[in-house]
């Protein structure tokens, strides 16, 4: 059945994502099965007929208790799978391998990474706009900021969302497992131009990856000596969003 399959998780924490996913879609999926089903019995058991009076009823004590404990059960046991998965993903940051400042705005991702000194927010920074690039297996921390309203970095391959909050920086760590290049949306509608808010995230070889921060750090460094730089990725100004 494709039509229940996610898309390809290219991430570390997809398979966790996944598998809960699906273990929450089997247990509300059967419920709602079964609860339809005796709904619909009901509709046609005790239907209006000619010459049939209705009677009232109290009810059954014991099917009220099983008919409230089952569903409790299994709210249990969601709640108790959940919190495994939550804090597998969300309880800690791992060690990472390098920091990636995202900032959302209406309606742009700024994507900042650290210059040649390692911090943010300096004149060596490297800016681009809607344009994310990061080398496969290398586990990273994203910073989230958001300028104005809210927003949610979604990355729908790598099973990654997180809602950017104005005046709070939220981290979380991705770790892709596989190249190519996929979709960042966000999935707060935040606006009239919420539709055009898409952005791309480029997993890379960490050789290929190094190789574009440091041609990014040469287009600033020519920039900044009055040089007119030849990437086409330039520094110290955001690049187009991708096609």
């Amino acid at each position: 059945m494709r039509w229940l399959q996610l898309p390809e998780g290219v991430s570390t924490i997809s398979p966790t994502i996944d598998q809960m996913f699906y273990i929450i879609l089997v247990v509300t999926g059967v419920a709602f099965i079964l609860t339809e089903a005796v709904l619909i019995w009901f509709a046609f058991r005790y239907r209006g007929r000619p010459g049939v009076r209705a009677h009232y009823t109290h009810g059954n004590g014991r099917l009220e208790v099983i008919w409230t404990v089952v569903p409790a059960v299994m709210l249990v046991f969601l709640a108790f799978a959940s919190r495994t998965a939550w804090n597998k993903i969300k309880g800690s940051i791992p060690p990472t391998d390098q920091t990636v400042v995202v900032t959302a705005s209406q309606f742009n991702w700024e994507i900042r990474y650290g210059g040649a000194d390692g911090e943010f927010d300096t004149a060596d920074d490297i800016i681009t706009s809607n344009d994310m690039r990061l080398p496969v297996n290398s586990k990273t921390r994203i910073r989230l900021r958001s300028k104005d309203v809210l927003h949610s970095f979604f990355l729908p391959y790598h099973r990654l969302k997180q809602d950017a909050v104005p005046g709070v920086t939220i981290d979380v760590w991705l770790e892709p497992n596989k190249t190519g290049t996929y979709e960042i949306a966000c999935a707060e509608l935040c606006g009239f131009g919420h539709y055009s808010m898409r952005g791309q995230l480029t997993v890379m070889e960490p050789g290929e990856y190094r190789q574009w921060i440091e041609e990014q750090e040469a287009a600033l460094q020519a920039a900044t000596a009055g040089e007119t730089p030849a990437a086409t990725g330039e520094s110290g100004a955001a690049t187009p969003p991708p096609a």
